[in-house]
């Protein structure tokens, strides 16, 4: 059985949580990241970066998830970015659209220079 994903919340910048995902993302793994999700957003956060860079896989199940956390961000008036793609998974981002609602940058740092940059 594959292992779960591990979501690890890490405040980088003011009003910015990053989710560092680690593991298999799939529907299985949809409580620990709402979890996270919900300790990420203490505080007022208005970016949410979650930091794929540790991900092995990721199948349908978790592009799913990937939406409902989009909704409850949207609902929360946070942005969501996701940094540490590869090369595959950002195909797969642009394939289903993701990439219009989820800001793909390289890392952390641009994706917080990114927000600053468009008003924060």
């Amino acid at each position: 059985m594959a292992p779960a994903a591990i979501m690890d919340v890490t405040h980088p910048a003011p009003e910015t949580a990053a989710i560092t995902i680690s593991g298999d993302v799939t529907a299985a793994c949809e409580d620990d990241l709402m979890a996270a999700h919900e300790r990420a957003s203490d505080g007022g956060v208005k970016l949410v970066v979650l930091d794929f860079s540790g991900m092995n896989y990721m199948n349908s199940g978790g592009i799913g998830m990937l939406v409902t956390l989009l909704v409850r961000g949207q609902r929360r008036q946070q942005r969501i970015a996701a940094v540490g793609l590869t090369e595959h998974y950002r195909q797969i981002f642009e394939l289903t659209r993701l990439d219009e609602a989820i800001a793909l940058h390289d890392d952390t740092t641009s994706a917080i220079a990114a927000f600053a940059a468009q008003g924060g």
